[in-house]
């Protein structure tokens, strides 16, 4: 998924938005669908209705057909059909920050490969529904790593896969990571 980003960002000049949304800002579909013709999947993302809404009557139809690129790639299977771990962070700061999507290195002061792009969330969320993880400077941080015990699979936006980060990264080293601009290192607990 993390190539596809890429690919996308080649394509578009800019990431994809966390959601597409509607004429009134509602989100419709999930970043995860603006992805599918950068997984070979364009035949199936025109068949999505893009200005309806993931659970419209057409659209909630197209839901079985999730890429198994959205799946564990553990073989674990999710606690509902067609739903994902993978998930972005959304909030201020983060790679996900804008509406319009971002772009890399300009958005990015910390650098690429010191913020967060795709996580294993907590909990798994049907793959077109626009819902992420959401990131509040000052709240609780995301509930993340739902497949592992004692690790979280991750990538960083400039494409790494950090194949797993402990649980027990410090909340500090864990905020360092998902904000883009918060001019902030990792302590030496991010060391897998």
């Amino acid at each position: 998924m993390a190539v596809a980003i890429h690919n996308y960002h080649d394509a578009e000049g800019k990431l994809p938005p966390a959601a597409l949304r509607g004429k009134q800002g509602e989100p419709l579909l999930s970043w995860r669908v603006l992805l599918l013709p950068y997984l070979g999947q364009g035949d199936l993302h025109h068949e999505f209705h893009l200005d309806e809404p993931w659970d419209s009557e057409h659209n909630i139809q197209l839901l079985p057909r999730m890429p198994r690129v959205s799946a564990p790639f553990s073989g674990k299977a999710t606690p509902a059909p067609y739903t994902t771990y993978y998930q972005v962070i959304v909030g201020p700061g983060t790679a996900f920050e804008e509406v319009r999507g971002l772009r890399f290195p300009d958005d990015f002061p910390d650098g690429t490969s010191g913020t967060l792009l795709i996580v294993e969330a907590n909990e798994a969320v049907p793959w077109t529904k626009p819902q992420d993880l959401v990131y509040e400077p000052g709240g609780p941080l995301p509930q993340m790593g739902g497949v592992w015990p004692d690790r979280i699979q991750a990538t960083m936006v400039d494409g790494w896969l950090r194949s797993f980060m402990k649980k027990t990264v410090t909340e500090q080293t864990l905020k360092a990571a998902i904000t883009r601009n918060g001019k902030d290192g990792f302590g030496p607990d991010w060391q897998p």
